[in-house]
């Protein structure tokens, strides 16, 4: 059996104990939050798990081998770091931490004593995202852009902005799916709240190649929108979340080039632009809840001393990004490099 501490029981804590409790081989035997309302209502539905306010009790239980942490993002450095020291493998809230020296301590220290630490990036545990990723590598061609569009009124965050909220969910997609690593981000954004952080952002990132990635994230829309474009030399993808049923749409469509006779090269306003309109594919997807799918994959690595899909260098490479956007955002969009060491990765 493995057993897990969960710790902070507000909006997303509830989801994990529920998904733990029904994975077989797992025993949660602690929930921490510092507000013991929440703590109570836990205890109606789940007698059986210990409930406290003291994370130093949920360390010190020799049945405890991992703890999910999803707390504020300013808290998950600490939290993880003692959780590490006293033996527990991690399974932390994104983004993993608020700067990549922090995020990078860790990844250090899970190595130093042969314990797994993942990141919660749960869409790439979806059914569509894993889909989506085999059409790219298999039928897309050549990949041009990836277009995205996350927005919806609120719910805004005091601790971080709309970029390390939302757009931290592309950026793990991206990374995912993508198989190329930005050089290179631009980002600007505006804080329509006084000494709150910025609600709306637009991140650019950059690439060696000829593709190109655009995030548009906002907190003030009037609608949520959830909306992904992917354009390819062979084909283009819609991968739009909120759809029921057909989330990722596969279009045999694009453009051709031909030339104007057997000199046209030297002669490119001779060139004559090609649409072609083809078939529209929708995939059939597996619906298993991602979440489930992500922790008990994490339990598996616990158990058998493999790595994550979502692992500490995912996470690692997601903060640079976020924190190299929010160095452009404060130049007002100015580019910024990313290290050589992330380009590679």
């Amino acid at each position: 059996m493995v057993g897990i501490g969960v710790i902070g029981y507000g909006y997303w804590g509830p989801n994990l104990v529920r998904n733990f409790c029904d994975i077989p081989g797992v025993n949660v035997h602690w929930v921490c939050d510092l507000r013991t309302e929440r703590l109570a209502r836990l205890r109606l539905r789940y007698p059986a798990v210990d409930i406290t306010d003291d994370f130093n009790q949920v360390l010190s239980d020799p049945r405890v081998d991992a703890v999910a942490i999803a707390t504020p993002v300013s808290t998950h450095f600490k939290l993880a770091m003692l959780a590490l020291r006293a033996g527990k493998s991690v399974f932390v809230e994104k983004p993993i931490t608020a700067t990549a020296e922090q995020a990078e301590r860790l990844i250090e220290e899970a190595d130093r004593r042969g314990l797994v630490v993942a990141v919660d990036h749960t869409f790439i545990h979806t059914g569509a995202v894993k889909k989506l990723r085999d059409i790219i590598k298999n039928d897309l061609g050549e990949v041009y852009y990836y277009d995205s569009v996350r927005v919806n009124l609120g719910l805004f965050q005091h601790d971080v902005s709309v970029m390390w909220d939302l757009a931290v969910h592309d950026l793990s997609i991206m990374d995912f799916v993508l198989g190329a690593r930005p050089r290179a981000v631009s980002a600007s954004g505006m804080a329509h709240v006084d000494g709150e952080p910025e609600n709306i952002a637009y991140l650019n990132l950059h690439f060696d190649c000829k593709l190109m990635a655009h995030v548009h994230v906002n907190w003030l829309a009037p609608v949520k929108v959830r909306r992904t474009l992917i354009g390819g030399s062979n084909k283009m993808v819609v991968y739009d979340d909120l759809e029921p049923s057909e989330k990722i749409k596969v279009y045999d469509s694009g453009i051709t080039l031909d030339p104007m006779g057997p000199k046209a090269s030297e002669r490119r306003n001779q060139m004559r632009i090609g649409y072609r309109a083809g078939d529209m594919l929708a995939p059939q997807l597996d619906v298993t809840e991602a979440l489930g799918s992500e922790l008990s994959e994490f339990v598996a690595c616990v158990e058998n001393g493999t790595q994550p899909s979502a692992d500490g260098a995912a996470g690692l490479r997601v903060v640079r990004i976020l924190e190299a956007a929010t160095k452009s955002m404060a130049n007002h969009g100015a580019l910024v490099e990313l290290s050589q060491d992330l380009v590679l990765a």
